[in-house]
């Protein structure tokens, strides 16, 4: 029997595929309306990009401090109320007695206070003896004109304006005028408040 003819097995040719030219990416850019809106038809795109929507900017709160709202009262547009109402001074006896006596004393310590935590520290002596120029000028006015509140009105806009609270100066001005100790106390355990977050 006539064997037939072995015939060599050819080698197979290879072909490595060419990388396919890079496509062309269309990046969408609009109004806020279109951001969820394709990108316009093209053949050659394979990839919508969309441009992201604005985060909201991390608001970095000048001075620096603790908690400036320990007991995560609701806050709107206006800011918010008081951590402790006015007439909840008596919950501090102790500051409130100092505060109608001899108001120079915790004026002073709660200026001092506020000063520090301004700076971003708060004060290791929370106030201190409270017996400092301040007192002297608060005693002062107080016993020459008996009008040492007026110091007070300014100090309890600032910690408004820094704990956000509602508020304006005609009421400052007569919670100072009309209600020294119990606004006094009620500015001095606002302090605290941002104290004990920072662990003082």
């Amino acid at each position: 029997m006539q064997q037939q003819p072995h015939h060599a097995q050819q080698p197979q040719q290879l072909f490595m595929q060419q990388p396919s030219p890079p496509q062309q990416v269309y990046v969408h850019v609009g109004n806020v309306d279109d951001y969820n809106q394709p990108v316009a038809d093209n053949d050659d795109a394979s990839f919508a990009f969309f441009k992201p929507q604005a985060m909201p900017a991390m608001v970095v709160v000048p001075g620096g401090g603790g908690n400036r709202n320990a007991k995560n009262l609701p806050m709107d547009s206006d800011g918010r109320e008081w951590s402790h109402g006015l007439c909840d001074c008596c919950s501090d006896v102790g500051t409130c007695l100092i505060a109608t006596f001899f108001p120079c004393i915790v004026y002073a310590q709660n200026k001092r206070r506020y000063e520090h935590l301004n700076r971003g520290q708060p004060d290791p002596e929370r106030g201190g003896s409270g017996f400092n120029g301040d007192c002297l000028m608060h005693g002062c006015i107080t016993c020459c004109f008996g009008i040492g509140c007026v110091l007070q009105i300014p100090l309890r806009g600032h910690l408004r304006s820094r704990y956000h609270i509602k508020g304006g100066g005609c009421g400052d001005c007569m919670v100072s005028w009309c209600c020294t100790p119990c606004g006094l106390t009620q500015e001095a355990r606002e302090l605290e408040l941002e104290e004990a977050s920072m662990g003082i």
